[in-house]
């Protein structure tokens, strides 16, 4: 199977009016389509899938999930945005959303962490073009200088767009 990419994540939530407001007034998503107090299917600004989101609600009384304290499951989804500037802009509604929870330079990627209502974890990412990755570009993990990046690549260049290792490098 050909994977390229997630198309969809489906959540699991308490308050579908809390997350909808959440992911629509600080991530930018728009409700596409829904079933009344039951679920709500979104978009991202950008995407050209019919959904990107879709909530599904299990009521006020649903007990926060315990995946990566005590159980497993999901750790995190991960959404890529076009450009630094697009990152720049999240990380001031995040942080204003009370929302921001960390930031990592992964060397081929830059990164936000936040967590929505319900404290579900997520990532937002801008992949380096790999015309402009070094070839001895690795994965890592250390603290983002956002400033930084975007002296280094300019606001507006645009992601990777997938590609998130050096053209001609085996995977």
């Amino acid at each position: 199977m050909a994977i390229q990419r997630l198309n969809h994540a489906v959540l699991f939530i308490a308050d579908l009016d809390r997350s909808v407001r959440f992911y629509t007034e600080v991530l930018g998503f728009t409700v596409v389509a829904g079933m009344a107090g039951q679920a709500s299917f979104l978009r991202a600004r950008d995407s050209t899938n019919d959904h990107d989101l879709g909530l599904f609600a299990m009521g006020t009384q649903a007990a926060s999930s315990p995946a990566g304290r005590s159980t497993v499951g999901l750790y995190h989804l991960a959404w890529e945005v076009s450009t630094l500037g697009d990152l720049e802009q999240l990380q001031l509604d995040l942080a204003s959303a009370d929302a921001l929870t960390g930031l990592s330079d992964h060397g081929t990627t830059k990164s936000l962490y936040g967590r929505d209502p319900d404290g579900i974890e997520f990532e937002i990412v801008w992949l380096v073009p790999a015309h402009l990755l070094a070839p001895d570009t690795s994965m890592t993990t250390r603290p983002l200088d956002l400033a930084r990046e975007i002296g280094h690549y300019g606001r507006e260049t645009r992601s990777g767009l997938g590609i998130s290792v050096p053209l001609g490098v085996e995977v």
